[in-house]
């Protein structure tokens, strides 16, 4: 076991417990001020209770040995999971390090999701939702892909740091949920505009200052692997930062606060995969490249189609996601991990083959079924407030409380 490392993936785990809340105000500055508190509640809820299923039984599904498909349960209550490393995973620290490391990576992906039916959902039904999802969608996907025995992992895919099981897998349940409960109310003749651009900001900061830990922690130890992946964490994002602001510029006349923080987090979204198997030039196209598929996604697409993913969880994290994942099949590089894979333009066409194989798997897993998880829990709970609560704002008649002295 080593000191350094365990302190390294320690802080790493803090870093990524703050993106959560830091989700939260990103989230929260894009609502109207009726229902910020709603999704503030929504991610907080979320940290609270996703923390108890993982160690209730969440990790032991993901992690524990079982088959290609799920773990067993006899790491349940985190039963034979001690503070001895367990090497299958990491020599150097604490198996209790990585299991709570991974944690945090299991409460911010179904949070993901709300993105996409704000201000619209039953807080009941919420809960009952993200229960459901973390145990069928989540558990199993993180169980292929970094689960000793996950057959995606055995095919040889790679993502680094969530690629596929956050955002490809968040992403695509936040579409089928925005399509399947509906726009909201007079979505279709104006759209609502962000309440609190300061929100948003300060969340975007929080989020690109918690994915270091997410991606240089994803490392497991404090390394010249935790150093690449840093470094091109930040490199790619301020690469998409400036892609999307030039877009704008380009398209409307000029850039916006909202556009840079969007571009960011794309950017971070799309590095998640490639961090400890790609340089820093392959960084450097992968964000400056995902900022022009995200905004298609999100201001050109999405319109035409009229669906309201409200917050832009799919235009953001699947689109960020698919393309993060297939860049990682053209840009990975064994002289950056040598436990990784050469990509196609390494001479390896390989691996974007199976790139895109896991990233086809992941979507059709997760949009059916997270679609036959939203309509049974439709069907016996009822999954949208009423038009009534909906014109009085999710805050009041969810949670009897607000924000703000005054509603719009």
């Amino acid at each position: 076991m080593n000191s350094g490392d365990t302190a390294w993936v320690l802080i790493c785990t803090a870093l990524v417990m703050l993106m959560t809340p830091g989700l939260a105000f990103f989230y929260g500055g894009m609502v109207r001020r009726k229902n910020v508190l709603s999704v503030l509640m929504q991610c907080f809820f979320v940290l609270c209770l996703v923390s108890v299923l993982w160690v209730v039984y969440g990790y032991s599904l993901a992690f524990a040995p079982g088959n290609g498909f799920i773990g067993g349960l006899q790491w349940s209550m985190l039963n034979g999971v001690g503070l001895e490393p367990y090497a299958d995973y990491s020599a150097t620290i604490p198996h209790q390090v990585f299991m709570i490391f991974q944690a945090m990576f299991a409460v911010i992906t179904p949070a993901l999701i709300l993105g996409a039916f704000a201000e619209r959902m039953k807080f009941s039904s919420f809960v009952v939702f993200i229960i459901l999802w973390l145990t069928l969608v989540y558990a199993p996907v993180c169980h292929w892909v970094w689960g000793m025995g996950g057959f995606l992992r055995n095919m040889g895919a790679l993502d680094f740091a969530g690629g596929t099981v956050v955002h490809i897998n968040a992403g695509i349940a936040a579409l089928v949920t925005a399509l399947m409960i509906g726009p909201r109310k007079n979505a279709e003749k104006h759209i609502p505009s962000p309440h609190n651009l300061p929100f948003v900001a300060l969340g975007t900061a929080l989020l690109w200052f918690g994915w270091f830990g997410f991606n240089a922690g994803s490392s497991l130890a404090a390394n010249g692997l935790a150093a690449n992946a840093f470094v091109v964490t930040n490199t790619a994002a301020a690469a998409a930062g400036l892609s999307w602001a030039a877009i704008e510029w380009f398209r409307n006349g000029k850039p916006t606060l909202f556009g840079i923080c969007s571009g960011a987090v794309a950017g971070l979204v799309a590095i998640t995969p490639a961090a400890g198997f790609v340089n820093v030039s392959g960084a450097l196209i992968i964000g400056l490249l995902v900022s022009a598929f995200c905004y298609l996604a999100a201001a050109v697409i999405k319109p035409k189609l009229g669906y309201d993913d409200a917050l832009d969880a799919f235009g953001v994290h699947c689109i960020g996601g698919i393309w993060g994942a297939l860049a990682t099949g053209l840009f990975a590089s064994k002289l950056v991990n040598s436990a990784g894979n050469d990509g196609l333009f390494y001479g390896n066409p390989e691996l974007f083959i199976i790139q895109a194989k896991a990233v086809g798997v992941t979507i059709i897993y997760s949009l059916v079924v997270t679609a036959v998880l939203f309509k049974v829990i439709d069907l016996l709970m009822g999954m949208r407030v009423t038009t009534k609560e909906e014109d009085i704002g999710l805050d009041l008649t969810q949670h009897h409380e607000r924000a703000y002295t005054m509603l719009e």
